[in-house]
């Protein structure tokens, strides 16, 4: 059994059965002494949290079907935003900033639904949302990378993923291409890797936004590291935090592990990936090897 695609006829190599009854979510305690973007990624998490419960209560059970049927790996393709790098609550509070400087307010959380659409999209589609006229995208993303890299992603300043340094160097122990696809620009890709502390000589391809004409959902993105690392779009594993990498990566033809850092559980099982998991500290490189080895898996 292949790969679920609309496009491509594949079709699912999992079933989702069953889900616990959730407990409701305790009580939250906020802090002072957080920082803006701290306390911002802790109300966005608020939100997943509702549908969400914790990571010791999550429990999927999960029907394989058939031995082997996972296919061929020979390429991961990593996202960098919410999952290589904790970064969507920093990169909220940045347009926030920059809507503050035309003096339009908005919230962190307005921008959460057009997350990993490409940064123009990201600032143009709430300026219309707030009905800002004369919005100058170009001009506004350029000040969105200033007001972020110089005030939220700092070199070396913890914004990886715990576990995702790990998960990169052992897909390349076993002999897996890697690459970064992101819709950002260059520029906020190699400062988004120098504050988690990434060296960017690991991976085999860095492909973002830069000269292309279409990004997510569109599967550009994803072909083109594909091509970079010389991998057949079937043999790639696609690792994606938004609803519209998720769909990128289908119309790729790849299977996709989604994390469920920027989206509630609802919003993750309607982009139907091939695997959930709660963060990127959570795969296994048996997930991305063979689809997990076990009938029941922690999301």
């Amino acid at each position: 059994m292949a790969f679920v695609s609309t496009a491509l006829n594949f079709t699912a190599h999992h079933r989702l059965l069953k889900y616990q009854i959730y407990p409701s979510a305790s009580s939250k305690v906020l802090l002072s002494s957080e920082p803006a973007f701290a306390i911002a990624d802790r109300r966005r998490r608020s939100i997943v949290a509702e549908a969400s419960p914790t990571r010791d209560q999550e429990v999927v059970v999960v029907e394989k079907k058939g031995v082997g049927e996972w296919g061929k790996v020979s390429a991961v393709l990593f996202d960098m935003d919410g999952v290589l790098c904790n970064s969507e609550g920093a990169a909220g509070m940045a347009a926030v900033d920059v809507f503050a400087d035309i003096g339009v307010e908005v919230e962190a959380e307005d921008f959460m639904p057009f997350v990993g659409t490409g940064d123009a999209n990201f600032l143009g589609s709430v300026a219309r949302l707030k009905g800002v006229e004369e919005f100058d995208t170009v001009t506004a993303k350029k000040r969105f990378y200033e007001i972020y890299i110089n005030k939220y992603a700092k070199p070396n300043s913890g914004i990886g993923f715990p576990g995702a340094l790990e998960l990169v160097m052992e897909c390349k122990r076993r002999g897996l291409k890697v690459a970064v696809a992101s819709s950002a620009d260059r520029v906020k890709v190699n400062a988004n890797l120098a504050a988690a502390g990434f060296d960017p000589s690991i991976f085999d391809a860095i492909v973002p936004a830069d000269g292309l004409k279409r990004l997510k959902p569109a599967p550009d993105i994803f072909l083109k590291a594909s091509k970079d690392l010389n991998a057949p779009a079937h043999e790639c594993i696609v690792i994606e935090d938004a609803f519209a990498g998720v769909q990128a990566a289908k119309a790729a033809g790849m299977r996709c592990i989604a994390v469920m850092t920027s989206l509630s559980e609802d919003r993750v099982k309607q982009a139907n990936p091939s695997l959930i998991r709660k963060e990127i500290g959570d795969i296994s490189i048996q997930d991305i090897l063979n689809g997990g080895d076990s009938g029941s898996h922690i999301i």
